[in-house]
């Protein structure tokens, strides 16, 4: 963006510093979090921690000379030209990120058992992201608006174009990451926000949340095309976003407002929520195993979005239990319907326990951008 850019001139020409590595690993966490939590966009947190120009440098460091290089073994003359060493750090401390939000606190789990206070907390973020989007356009005028209005209908539309229950194919999954990669360069819009649109948010998470688990290779079968969907679509639209926003920076910005605006209700932490059980694995067990007859003394346990459950029992004839096989089905709990409604306005009474969860996690969500925001303007001042 031109006034990011023309104040970081000498931050843009500085080699990163090994000294530098646990901001920038401080700065890459704050990025990530943007980025899993659908609400500020990882572009819109560059901006706000002030590697913005410095981010959009570093990428572009990753031409055609450096693949060239790599692939005629110049491997020094790569690493040379690029900004490894910027990008290394600052990614590192987007994948603690994501393994916080995956392993330590799962999103994927909260957002299935409080969604009134998780969605609360991202539509939040997101009204908040929208204010520092609108306080950055400088002489707004009617064309500007026209942009807002333009955005709105166009992200409305999107959103009631996109179908609640989406593919899980390889090729759908590799288009989600080349989309919302652009979240990572693009202020404004959040890649897991676009996640959210595309109903691939908590699906991607859990599969990374199974990394480290028996489940690992068939959670690698799933990342990978999601990993080079990233990868392409960093690569085709790093550059074409750059020129936007450079050239015609306030425009931008506005059409950005309007998607953000039109695309709200999606967010919205009170709606009827219909869930499918789809059974994804079954596995044949000994009858006396013990989750077998852990689920036998408890039962599934269905509030989260995956579950075990007992299945048939294969040999019921079988006199000694000791020589019965029984199913345990893993279940996935599918969003197929999402219907938003205006508690004591458009329903009588609240219609969910957790009515003042969602008003606080969006309170907490609006403070919290709004406060990083006031924490950037002051450290400039």
């Amino acid at each position: 963006m031109n006034k990011t850019e023309q104040a970081s001139t000498d931050e843009q020409q500085k080699a990163t510093s090994w000294k530098e590595a646990p901001f920038l690993m401080i700065k890459g966490f704050l990025m990530g979090s943007a980025d899993i939590v659908p609400g500020v966009s990882g572009g819109t947190m560059a901006l706000i921690v002030g590697i913005y120009a410095r981010l959009i440098n570093a990428i572009r460091s990753f031409d055609f000379s450096f693949i060239k290089r790599l692939i005629t073994f110049k491997w020094s003359a790569a690493l040379r030209g690029v900004e490894w060493k910027f990008m290394l750090l600052l990614l590192s401390g987007m994948a603690c990120a994501v393994f916080f939000f995956t392993r330590i606190v799962p999103l994927q789990i909260y957002m299935f058992t409080d969604p009134e206070l998780i969605y609360g907390l991202f539509f939040g973020l997101i009204v908040g992201s929208i204010v520092i989007l609108a306080k950055a356009i400088e002489g707004f005028n009617w064309a500007h608006g026209l942009m807002i209005i333009i955005g709105t209908l166009i992200g409305f539309w999107l959103v009631t174009l996109v179908p609640t229950a989406t593919s899980e194919s390889p090729l759908f999954i590799f288009f989600s990451g080349s989309i919302a990669i652009c979240a990572m360069i693009l202020p404004g819009i959040s890649g897991s926000y676009i996640l959210l649109i595309l109903r691939k948010y908590d699906f991607v998470l859990s599969e990374i949340g199974k990394l480290g688990t028996p489940n690992t290779v068939s959670s690698l079968m799933t990342l990978i095309p999601f990993g080079l969907g990233a990868v392409v679509g960093l690569a085709l639209f790093s550059r074409v976003l750059s020129w936007l926003l450079n050239r015609y920076e306030a425009k931008t910005l506005a059409l950005l407002i309007g998607f953000l605006i039109g695309s709200l209700y999606v967010i919205w932490p009170y709606q009827d929520r219909t869930y499918a059980e789809i059974v994804s694995k079954q596995d044949v067990v000994a009858y006396e195993n013990p989750r077998a007859q852990e689920l036998r003394k408890n039962g599934p346990n269905k509030n989260q979005p995956e579950f075990e459950r007992l299945g048939k029992v294969i040999n019921p004839q079988a006199e000694l239990n000791r020589l019965k096989k029984v199913e345990i089905e893993t279940v996935k709990q599918k969003l197929i319907k999402s219907d938003p409604y205006i508690p004591y306005i458009t329903v009588e009474g609240a219609r969910t326990a957790h009515f003042a969860s969602g008003m606080w996690g969006m309170l907490i969500g609006l403070l919290m951008v709004v406060g990083l925001d006031f924490i950037r303007e002051k450290g400039n001042s």
